[in-house]
C-alpha cells in the first residue's frame, strides 16, 4: 500500500493518477480513521494486489493520529508513505493559476495558510519513506517520474518465490532454501469435522487463524521474508523456495503457505504455491 500526503498544491492528484495507470487500486481523500480497516480489507481481498490512497490536510486534527496509524498498518501490509512538497513561490503560483482557495481557509491569505499547513504537516513529513519536491515538475513530468520510479521498484522484485507445504512424516523437501516447522500450531486433525478437509477450506483456515500464536507467526514470518527478499535479489538469486511443514502436510502447513504467499503477492512479488502432500 502507498499512502500519499503532503502540501496542498504539490501534486497529490497527479501522483494518484500515475499509480492508477500502474494498476493500483486508488482512493482519494480516505479519512485517516478508516485506513486501518481499509488495510485489513485489502489484505483479505484476492482481487486487490496493490493500492494507493491520498490523505490531505483537510483531515484537521485527525492527521495527528497518522504516524501511529501508519506504524500499525505496516504490520498488516507492506506500506510506503510518500510526502509531496514544493517551494512556497511555486505553490503560490499554482493556487493563483487555479484560483482555488486553500483548504485551511477560504478567506485567509494563501501564503499564511501554506505556512500553517507546513507546520501542521511537519511530523508527517518526518515519518515519510519518500519525500518528493515537485517544484521542478509540471503535471506530465511528475506523473512520468512516479511511473518510472515505481516501475523500477516493481522490477527490482523480479524473483520467483515458491511457497511449499509438506508433511514431515512424508520427508523433508530437498530443494528448500528456507524451512519452517509449524507443528507448534494447534492441529485441526483432532477436530473431527476438520479431519477430512484441508487447510485451504475456509473453516479450517479460520480455526487455525483464531489462535494468537498463528497470527503472530504469520506477521513475523512475513516481515522477515519482506526483509530478506531484496537481499537475495541483490545477490543475484532469481528463485527462492520456502517450505512450511506440519505433521501430515494437510492442514497447518497448507494454511500458512496460502497466507504467506498472499502477503508476498501484496508486497509485489511473484509467488506460486505448491501443496506437496495435501489431497487435491
Amino acid at each position: 500500500m502507498v499512502i500519499i500526503t503532503g502540501m496542498s498544491g504539490s501534486g497529490k492528484a497527479s501522483v494518484l493518477k500515475a499509480f492508477e495507470d500502474l494498476g493500483y487500486y486508488c482512493v482519494d481523500n480516505l479519512p485517516v480513521g478508516l485506513i486501518p480497516r481499509f488495510a485489513e480489507l485489502v489484505g483479505q481481498s484476492s482481487e486487490i494486489e496493490r493500492t494507493a490512497l491520498v490523505v490531505d490536510v483537510r483531515e484537521g486534527t485527525q492527521l495527528e493520529a497518522l504516524p501511529a496509524i501508519v506504524k500499525s498498518v505496516k504490520r498488516l501490509l507492506p506500506t510506503r508513505m510518500i510526502f509531496l512538497e514544493a517551494e512556497e513561490s511555486i505553490l503560490l503560483r499554482r493556487f493563483s493559476e487555479t484560483r482555488r482557495p486553500h483548504p485551511l481557509g477560504a478567506h485567509a491569505p494563501v501564503k499564511s495558510s501554506l505556512a500553517a499547513e507546513r507546520r501542521h504537516l511537519r511530523p508527517i513529513r518526518a515519518i515519510a519513506d519518500l519525500v518528493i519536491d515537485t517544484s521542478r515538475f509540471n503535471v506530465h513530468e511528475l506523473r512520468s517520474y512516479i511511473t518510472e520510479r515505481f516501475q523500477r521498484y516493481e522490477s527490482d522484485k523480479n524473483i520467483m518465490v515458491s511457497c511449499v507445504s509438506f508433511g514431515f512424516k512424508h520427508g523433508v523437501p530437498e530443494d528448500a532454501d528456507l524451512l519452517f516447522d509449524v507443528r507448534f500450531l494447534p492441529n485441526p486433525h483432532f477436530v473431527p469435522e476438520f479431519r477430512p478437509l484441508t487447510g485451504r477450506h475456509p473453516k479450517v483456515a479460520k480455526y487455525i487463524r483464531s489462535f494468537p500464536q498463528t497470527r503472530e507467526f504469520i506477521e513475523r514470518i512475513s516481515e522477515l521474508l519482506v526483509y530478506l527478499l531484496p537481499h537475495y535479489i541483490r545477490e543475484g538469486k532469481s528463485y527462492l523456495t520456502i517450505s512450511f511443514g506440519c505433521t501430515g502436510g494437510k492442514h497447518r502447513s497448507v494454511m500458512i503457505s496460502e497466507e504467506v504467499s498472499r502477503r508476498l503477492r501484496k508486497a509485489g512479488y511473484r509467488v506460486k504455491v505448491v501443496h506437496r502432500d495435501s489431497p487435491k
